[in-house]
């Protein structure tokens, strides 16, 4: 590979199978100018992001952070991957790494910012939560910072994030929903959810996706499964009614209506949770 660019000492731009990459290594660029050859055994992590403006925002942001805080969040999302089985999108490369810098500058001049989702981040995205705190570790480690449990919970939303590929904004919206639906079914049916089991982790699993569909206004494709709605629905009323009162407040809350497959499967999984 020969380097096309020098974006600092540390990051350069280069061609690789005919595509644009940027390359990261302690030093790579030292005493080194546009055409020279890349030295490999310097080359720590290479990066081929698909998308102009992704690219382009990946360049502005490597110009400016140190890159201590690249190398955490890549082995943040390393670990990421590791934990959860799961592609993420190439933005949280941007997104994440921006964040934990912008958090560190932040706790430097003593202005916390405290998460409001903090609580539902904690029980809706267990895993992603569990590795936001793995991730405070790091950056501890890395920079002798102590950030709070908030800090994980924004680190897990820019994981679930780049799961779902969505705006922090629409990730932030679906949690709420969640949270309302899971208060809907706790309070209608008067029980306490057992989080630790495999039919609650189903159940939230489903909600994620039920409100992603909602935030985007999208729906299951109606396969007309009337007849085995009307079966559950006589198997099982106490859930089918928990989920026709999620119906109607999602309908004057959000306008967004459910159709005859959503009912199902919700009311499977609310029959599910109350077992």
């Amino acid at each position: 590979m020969k380097i096309a660019k020098i974006l600092n000492n540390n990051v350069v731009i280069s061609e690789k199978d005919k595509q644009e990459v940027i390359v990261m290594g302690r030093g790579i660029a030292f005493n080194k100018r546009a055409g020279d050859d890349v030295n490999e055994e310097q080359v720590e992590k290479v990066f081929i992001l698909e998308g102009e403006d992704l690219t382009s925002k990946f360049k502005t942001l490597i110009s400016y952070i140190p890159i201590e805080y690249m190398e955490t969040s890549e082995k943040i999302i390393q670990y990421a991957k590791l934990q959860l089985g799961k592609k993420l999108n190439d933005s949280i490369y941007i997104s994440l790494t921006d964040h934990i810098h912008f958090a560190i500058e932040r706790h430097k001049d003593n202005l916390p910012i405290k998460n409001a989702l903090l609580w539902e981040t904690k029980h809706l995205y267990k895993e992603e939560f569990e590795i936001g705190l793995e991730a405070l570790n790091m950056i501890c480690d890395q920079f002798n910072v102590i950030l709070p449990e908030d800090e994980a919970a924004f680190i897990a939303l820019h994981i679930v994030n780049a799961q779902l590929n969505e705006d922090m904004s629409n990730i932030m919206d679906m949690t709420k929903v969640m949270q309302d639906i899971l208060s809907i079914v706790k309070y209608h049916l008067k029980m306490e959810f057992d989080e630790n089991s495999l039919n609650y982790y189903r159940f939230i699993t489903h909600l994620k996706f039920f409100a992603h569909r909602l935030v985007k206004g999208t729906h299951y494709k109606n396969n007309n499964e009337d007849d085995l709605l009307n079966v559950i629905k006589d198997k099982y009323p106490k859930a089918y009614q928990c989920t026709e009162k999620i119906k109607r407040f999602v309908e004057k809350q959000y306008r967004y209506e459910l159709t005859e497959e959503e009912m199902l499967y919700l009311t499977i999984h609310i029959q599910r949770v109350i077992k």
